[in-house]
């Protein structure tokens, strides 16, 4: 799974990214309308506004801001992941999954390792920040729909590599830069990409924070 992710404070390759979501045509319905602004610096949470990578109307990559999470009726709490394996045939993904489909640049992703206590009767989290191996950026791959005329996004997972199965048994679906552009493009199909997944990741372990 992902519940987290952050953003490096002061990245020049995180700068642009920003800046373009804040472009966006979008940006100030978005805020008018969501309590929490634009995320720039640390982490993102379900619910955050995130600059997101999609195909605008003339097809072309650009940059919006999304707020994380699918609303759906009887819940109370957002749906903020899609599983690689169920997606496709899942009705709540099903036609983002063929038609819009998004990435999320982000420093690192963020999981916890749940370990019991030596007694047994607690569990120990530990905390790690998670990234491509030689990667400044990390590109997760998400869905996309509108909801309420915003966009919203979900991350997609898949079960994790070998090098962070230690700490959690899912993971974003991670794509290597040059493989961005055929998520998001509608043409091509998601299944023929996931074999291009990154799978080398460099872990550590990471402050705590409320």
């Amino acid at each position: 799974m992902c519940c987290r992710f952050y953003i490096k404070e002061n990245d020049p390759d995180f700068a642009p990214i920003v800046e373009g979501a804040e472009k966006s045509g979008l940006f100030l319905r978005v805020q008018k309308t969501h309590p929490a602004p634009l995320v720039r610096a640390g982490e993102v949470r379900p619910t955050d506004v995130a600059a997101v990578l999609a195909m605008d109307k003339q097809k072309k990559p650009a940059l919006f801001p999304m707020i994380w999470g699918f609303t759906v009726p009887g819940r109370k709490i957002p749906v903020i992941n899609a599983r690689t394996e169920s997606a496709a045939e899942n009705p709540l993904f099903r036609e983002a999954w063929e038609k819009h489909r998004c990435v999320i640049p982000a420093s690192w992703y963020i999981e916890w390792q749940h370990l019991p206590s030596e007694d047994g009767r607690s569990t120990i989290k530990t905390k790690y920040a998670i990234q491509p191996k030689d990667a400044n950026l990390t590109y997760l791959c998400g869905l996309y729909r509108i909801e309420n005329g915003l966009p919203v996004f979900v991350i997609v997972t898949k079960a994790s590599s070998e090098d962070v199965s230690h700490i959690h048994d899912r993971m974003p679906l991670i794509l290597p830069k040059k493989a961005i552009r055929h998520w998001i493009n509608p043409e091509v199909k998601a299944t023929n990409l996931l074999p291009y997944a990154v799978t080398e990741l460099v872990s550590e372990k990471a402050e705590e924070s409320s």
